[in-house]
């Protein structure tokens, strides 16, 4: 048994490493239905189950450091690519479908909360709400509305799982809908989007180590800024002194997004390594417990995505939009930055810095959607 930080973090950290690393070298189908952060969550809960390392005074201070410290600085390091310049230049059309697709979202977790509002007395709702962080930004604003709301770490299993299970058939459904592009646009009286005019994203060159070292270093510094402002900001309610902090560090990662600093590379390489890594710690002070529930929330995961796709049928209806924009939108919420380009490319490749575009969009707006989400949640839940 691990009684000590250093061969706990080792741990950690192989895992965290070495999952995505097989994911890249093999290419093996299984990774599409459980990504690797996923499977890196469910195996760190394991051997936290089985008792690999000892939950003393020592691990316990350092895994609460690394998560408060930790989550502001992963958070700060993601808004850096989200250029809002960019995002604008879209233009109407695209930001009213991104737009209509967020309104959809919010209807469906509304509904389906109602729906299954009695199984959700207490604190039962908390999964649900992260959930919609993640379904509108990624993980990474999941992990923040967990910890901005203080849910229980054992909650957080089954909001992940919700999270791939209803992520992997969502990307099958996309992908198999592409066929029906002419006869829904016709329905919707919608052009084509594929030959839709985008802008390159900005580049940036190769990774070197004092680039590593000073994007931790501002990373850090951002974490440590926002704390220290949050202490003079009022708290009530849902927004406490941890929702301050992710807020502040959310926006100071935007303001940087906009200065010389942004074409700095290694940003969006480091908060990759650092999302997994923030992951693989929370899973560390979890366990099994109350996983019996899985199902339950499983099938309101599945609700939230049918009503979604209703209401954003039924707006795309309204206002004419085509099925590859709704489909890269839809994707851009409930995926993110990873797979959209993918689906993006099937549809046309014109289209793929529009996918990335709206999913940073939706890395921007994820947490404070997540938080409102809460907030409702935790006043219309049953004692």
């Amino acid at each position: 048994m691990i009684q000590s930080v250093w061969p706990y973090l080792a741990v950690l950290l192989l895992i965290a490493g070495t999952l995505p690393a097989l994911e890249k070298r093999t290419g093996w189908k299984f990774f599409s239905v459980l990504p690797p952060i996923v499977l890196v969550y469910l195996l760190v809960t394991a051997l936290a189950a089985l008792g690999l390392w000892q939950i003393n005074a020592e691990i316990k201070t350092a895994q609460s450091v690394l998560v408060k410290q930790g989550v502001p600085a992963l958070l700060f390091l993601l808004m850096i690519n989200c250029d809002l310049r960019a995002i604008g230049r879209l233009g109407p059309r695209v930001l009213g479908v991104f737009f209509s697709t967020t309104f959809s979202l919010f209807v469906a977790f509304v509904a389906t909360f109602f729906l299954f509002r009695s199984s959700l007395t207490g604190l039962a709702w908390q999964p649900l709400a992260a959930l919609s962080g993640s379904w509108v930004g990624g993980t990474a604003n999941q992990i923040a509305v967990k910890q901005a709301i203080g849910m229980s770490d054992d909650l957080l299993a089954m909001s992940l799982l919700t999270d791939a299970i209803g992520y992997s058939v969502w990307v099958v459904v996309l992908f198999s809908v592409a066929r029906l592009a002419p006869a829904f646009n016709r329905w919707t009286r919608a052009k084509n989007s594929g030959d839709l005019p985008v802008h390159e994203l900005r580049s940036t060159g190769p990774v070197s180590w004092d680039a590593v070292l000073i994007w931790l270093g501002l990373a850090l510094a951002a974490s440590t800024c926002s704390a220290w402002a949050a202490g003079y900001m009022p708290t009530s309610g849902v927004l406490g002194a941890s929702t301050w902090t992710i807020l502040i560090a959310t926006s100071l990662g935007l303001v940087a997004a906009h200065t010389p600093l942004a074409r700095f590379p290694g940003a969006s390489q480091i908060s990759s390594a650092m999302l997994i890594a923030v992951v693989a710690v929370l899973a560390s002070q979890s366990n099994f417990e109350g996983i019996a529930a899985a199902p339950l929330y499983v099938l309101m995961g599945l609700c939230v995505l049918l009503v979604h796709a209703l209401v954003l049928v039924l707006l795309a209806r309204l206002f004419h939009f085509d099925l590859f924009l709704c489909g890269i939108s839809s994707l851009a919420h409930v995926g993110g930055v990873a797979a959209t380009p993918i689906l993006a490319a099937s549809y046309s490749k014109a289209l793929v810095p529009v996918g990335i575009l709206l999913a940073l969009l939706g890395y921007i707006l994820g947490t404070g959607f997540g938080l409102l989400m809460a907030t409702l949640m935790a006043g219309w839940a049953l004692p």
